[in-house]
């Protein structure tokens, strides 16, 4: 019998609970619902780092940040080896990606046969990637960031070139493509990149007019929003206390915009594999690298441990007559980016790298407890979780918040200092402990977590716009410009 055909698409800042089928009131997302009722979907996956390369090489590398060595943005650091790409590519896949890979150098395939890439016009490093030629060839050149919004803001706008020119369009055409030039002889590996819903949100007018009239989801706020908060959460807030009710709710309208233009682009990518008679032999897993608050808590984007940042949608479905998994499927268990290769490669048959330290998402192992760490400075914060509580640990303040996820999903109400819960916070903050490597051991004296002071949130000046983009005709000169993530 011969092999499978897998078709794994992610996007990038999609929170987990984005999902019509999740039971979001207001998000349009048929596809991925109807994906859902044919396979199985995973409430409780979670980015083990919260931010964009980290999380990406977890995604491809099947391990943890400790396994990989990047829980920061090491933008400029190579991709280690052992790829989800190069497994597949050895055991006789083809191999195609098109899309976001963000990983450097820019042109490094990562163990894919090809690439079509999208960087979201990170030119600095010297490479213009094949959206920016493809547009060029359009006859828009340089015209890619001609609608004035950021990559890390949240000032919105509709997009300003033709339809067909939006690069959600450009990847599933990429995609499809790419579908129909196969070796018919060999199966599959597909790796369908969007960037949306990460900013710029500039979505099409015809899918900001389908939310033109829904009244928005207001974001929420819990009890411990005026307690005196550790830095990096305080600070975070001072970055968008711009917004009021009514831009927030136009900021989501934008978002969801993007999500649903996704959702119906998969429509494309999925009719292409059923005509072509591939649909049935294909595995599909839809996630994401991480999520966005997009405004509880008074927070925005990514790099915090609450939901809207770190739970991802996770969505798989088998080939057809698979039944090891079942259909419409709400699995509970506690699974990260680091399970899909493990997962991916079981379900082909191809042995998992010793490399790998995720678990598969199919078989009878489960974890008790998931761990996830997010930067070494000021801005460092841990996270560890069972399947109903999460801690949350500021060393920068010494600050730890507990939250009930099963009754509070939200995370409304902080249990840290609730008597009745002290058993629960004490077991969880010993396996925090016993997780904590590097400089991490000295947030600890004698066996107990004493961090460091905690420092007053100042307001944030962006200056350079949150890492606005300009004209790209003439291409920028190569230089040692960082992505700037946040402007302080």
């Amino acid at each position: 019998m011969s092999k499978p055909n897998v078709l794994m698409i992610t996007v990038d800042h999609w929170p987990g609970k984005l999902l019509g089928i999740a039971g979001h009131p207001v998000v349009q997302t048929p596809t991925l619902d109807d994906l859902a009722r044919a396979g199985v979907r995973f409430p409780n996956a979670t980015t083990e780092c919260p931010i964009c390369i980290p999380a990406r090489r977890s995604l491809m590398l099947g391990t943890s940040p400790r396994g990989h060595g990047d829980r920061v943005y090491n933008e400029r650091s190579p991709m280690p080896t052992g790829t989800l790409a190069e497994t597949f590519s050895a055991a006789g896949y083809q191999t195609f990606a098109v899309g976001k890979l963000h990983v450097f150098p820019q042109r490094n395939r990562i163990g894919f046969d090809d690439v079509l890439l999208d960087e979201e016009g990170r030119a600095q490093y010297g490479v213009t990637d094949d959206y920016e030629l493809f547009l060029g060839d359009q006859g828009y050149v340089g015209q890619q960031f001609d609608h004035g919004m950021c990559t890390d803001g949240y000032v919105h706008r509709p997009w300003h070139l033709p339809e067909r020119l939006h690069v959600t369009n450009w990847a599933t055409q990429g995609m499809i493509r790419q579908i129909k030039r196969r070796d018919p002889t060999r199966p599959n590996f597909w790796y369908l990149s969007y960037r949306h819903p990460h900013p710029p949100l500039v979505p099409l007018q015809c899918y900001l007019d389908m939310y033109r009239d829904v009244e928005m989801d207001p974001p929420f706020a819990g009890d411990w929003y005026d307690e005196e908060l550790p830095w990096m959460v305080a600070s975070k807030r001072k970055r968008n206390e711009k917004h009021s009710a009514m831009q927030i709710a136009n900021i989501r309208r934008a978002f969801y915009a993007l999500c649903t233009h996704i959702d119906h682009q998969l429509r494309c990518v999925i009719g292409t594999l059923r005509e072509e008679r591939l649909l049935d032999d294909t595995i599909i897993l839809f996630t994401a690298d991480h999520g966005d608050t997009l405004g509880d808590h008074g927070l925005w984007a990514k790099a915090s441990f609450y939901e809207g940042s770190c739970n991802v949608p996770m969505i798989l479905v088998p080939t057809r007559g698979d039944t090891s998994i079942g259909a419409g499927v709400a699995d509970d268990r506690l699974v990260t980016l680091s399970d899909v290769m493990p997962t991916l490669l079981g379900m082909t048959g191809i042995p998992v790298p010793s490399t790998c330290n995720g678990l598969s998402m199919v078989e009878e192992a489960r974890r008790s407890t998931l761990y996830a760490e997010y930067g070494t400075d000021d801005t460092a914060s841990r996270m560890i979780r069972n399947e109903r509580y999460k801690l949350i640990y500021y060393p920068v303040g010494n600050t730890f918040q507990l939250f009930d996820l099963k009754k509070d999903p939200k995370e409304l109400q902080n249990l840290a200092h609730s008597a009745e819960h002290e058993d629960i916070r004490a077991e969880l903050t010993a396996r925090l402990s016993s997780e904590l490597y590097g400089d991490d051991v000295e947030w600890l004296r004698d066996g107990k977590f004493v961090g460091f002071p905690n420092r007053p949130a100042n307001p944030r000046i962006n200056r350079d716009l949150s890492s606005q983009r300009g004209h790209h005709w003439p291409p920028q000169p190569a230089s040692d410009l960082t992505q700037a993530l946040y402007s302080v």
